[in-house]
């Protein structure tokens, strides 16, 4: 395909400055841990995301906002590096860069708090700056890291010019009807299921199963992840499935959710059907995290 004619992934979203730390356990209230190393990476759900799609294989471009710092610049490189078009990502004086900390336990899971810090100041301007973009987008991806009026905005231009939306509702939090009514398919792991179904969710397959089958009831389809249990996938149409999860050695589960959305944010633009997507999202998240940090 020539670059006009490839399906283009617009990511409308996060970027975050990590900074990742080895500890034997994670810490109680009140505790401190005495931890065996950190090292920074460059991440934010819409970071990860876009640089997923780009490695593979689509055009991709990120619409998101940095401070006028040196963790906004080593981000921007990082996107350089990754092949993602980050014309659109905007320097904004006086506010710092997003950033996050995430502490990993011996098994590989982790904890995180984020600081958004510029990325609350996306809105409509940056839309309006990218509606180029915008027009050739095949999929856009959004998160719930930067303000919801600005991922409404950001969903009702890519709709308006055929594009279809697809939300990973993460990290949870209340969605608004105008929001809903714009996605295509939404994307969570069982505890957003939950905090959206509004009823228990077993993180098991069969969960996910049941989670998803619940969430179409608000979104026209639903995809519910279970970690290494597997996937689970529901629409209107009465389409479902469930994929049992990769056995792999789990080396990190950081950045596994954005894997398997960038990877079915891919497939789905090059016009794979759904089931194609998710195992193919299935597969490039199961070798992520079964990938040291370092070799990412």
């Amino acid at each position: 395909m020539t670059p006009s004619t490839t399906p283009l992934v617009t990511v409308f979203g996060s970027l975050h400055y990590d900074i990742m730390v080895d500890a034997p356990d994670r810490p109680r209230k009140g505790e401190t841990v005495t931890g065996h190393a950190w090292h920074p990476k460059c991440g934010g759900k819409g970071g990860n995301q876009a640089v997923s799609a780009a490695r593979a294989g689509v055009r991709a471009a990120m619409i998101g906002a940095v401070g006028d710092d040196d963790f906004g610049r080593a981000l921007l490189t990082n996107l350089d590096r990754n092949g993602v078009n980050r014309s659109f990502v905007r320097i904004e004086p006086g506010a710092g860069s997003g950033m996050s900390v995430a502490i990993f336990d011996a098994s590989g899971d982790y904890g995180a708090v984020i600081v958004s810090g510029s990325n609350l100041t996306l809105g409509e301007q940056d839309i309006a700056a990218a509606r180029a973009t915008i027009a050739e987008t095949s999929v856009l991806l959004l998160q719930n890291e930067v303000p919801e009026a600005a991922n409404v905005a950001a969903a009702r231009a890519v709709k308006s010019s055929g594009g279809r939306i697809v939300l990973n509702a993460a990290p949870a939090r209340e969605l608004s009807g105008e929001l809903i009514a714009l996605v295509d398919i939404v994307i969570v792991n069982a505890i957003e299921a939950e905090f959206l179904a509004g009823v228990p969710v077993v993180d098991t397959l069969q969960g996910a199963v049941e989670a998803a089958r619940r969430l179409v009831d608000a979104y026209p389809a639903a995809i519910v992840t279970a970690g290494g249990d597997g996937v689970a996938y529901c629409d209107r149409t009465g389409e479902a499935f469930a994929l049992a999860g990769i056995p792999v050695k789990v080396v990190s589960t950081h950045g596994a959710g954005d894997e398997f959305v960038g990877a079915f944010a891919t497939a789905l633009a090059r016009g794979e059907p759904v089931q194609a997507a998710i195992t193919a999202a299935n597969e490039a998240a199961a070798k992520l995290v079964a990938t040291p940090e370092g070799e990412r």
